[in-house]
């Protein structure tokens, strides 16, 4: 046992080349352990604004590459909004969420989030009330990350190529679309889009033999 006490709904862990890990918790703290399996006190702040809902929250913490050379950790997360909507019949505040998973990354200073960059913002017209499916996981490749979007509960928007549901996308590791992706050509396309037909993907690996890319959906 690295912790065993401490840490609420822990989603990814990324390795730091200090010998601390970087860890995501699902309500939006991104927080380190120790060298020697400690879990630090301290919470980063100036994250992203995280929306928890359902099954999203602050999911994927990634590394570049190049991290030693550029400080550039990546993220996945539900973005979106939560507006208070009056009371219910218990007298309970309700709420209208929307919200879907984005990219971004940024740098850590003194326990402090900078630089942040956004690497996929979907238009917040595709944000959705589902509490489901929200993928994110991260491959870095010559240059390329490629990462997940689940198809929110929307099943056949996962085969609209003009939705960011149920995709794998592929992008410059500064967001910048490929001009070789398959769909960049195709009218009304989303021009990050590498594959499509996903349900929930939460895996995603490359077998650095031949450059296949595998996911596993939940």
């Amino acid at each position: 046992t690295l912790v065993d006490k401490g840490i609420k709904n822990p989603w990814a862990i990324a390795f730091l080349p200090d010998g601390r890990r970087l860890l995501t918790e699902k309500a939006g703290s991104l927080r380190f352990i120790t060298a020697d399996g400690k879990l630090d006190p301290k919470v980063i702040e100036g994250t992203p604004p995280v929306i928890e809902h359902g099954q999203g929250g602050l999911m994927e913490v990634a590394l570049h590459p190049d991290y030693e050379q550029n400080g550039w950790v990546y993220l996945g997360f539900s973005d979106g909004t939560r507006v208070k909507k009056g009371k219910d019949k218990k007298g309970k505040d309700k709420e209208e969420v929307k919200c879907i998973t984005a990219v971004a990354r940024g740098r850590i200073q003194d326990y402090k989030w900078v630089d942040q960059e956004w690497i996929y913002r979907p238009d917040e017209r595709f944000r959705s009330g589902a509490g489901v499916h929200f993928g994110t996981r991260f491959v870095f490749d010559k240059g390329y990350i490629y990462f997940v979007i689940g198809e929110r509960g929307g099943m056949m928007e996962a085969q609209k190529l003009d939705r960011p549901n149920g995709k794998i996308f592929r992008l410059h590791d500064d967001g910048r679309v490929p001009a070789d992706n398959p769909f960049v050509n195709t009218p009304g396309a989303i021009p990050g889009i590498w594959s499509y037909g996903h349900r929930n993907p939460q895996g995603l690996a490359m077998d650095p033999r031949d450059g296949a890319l595998y996911d596993t959906e939940h």
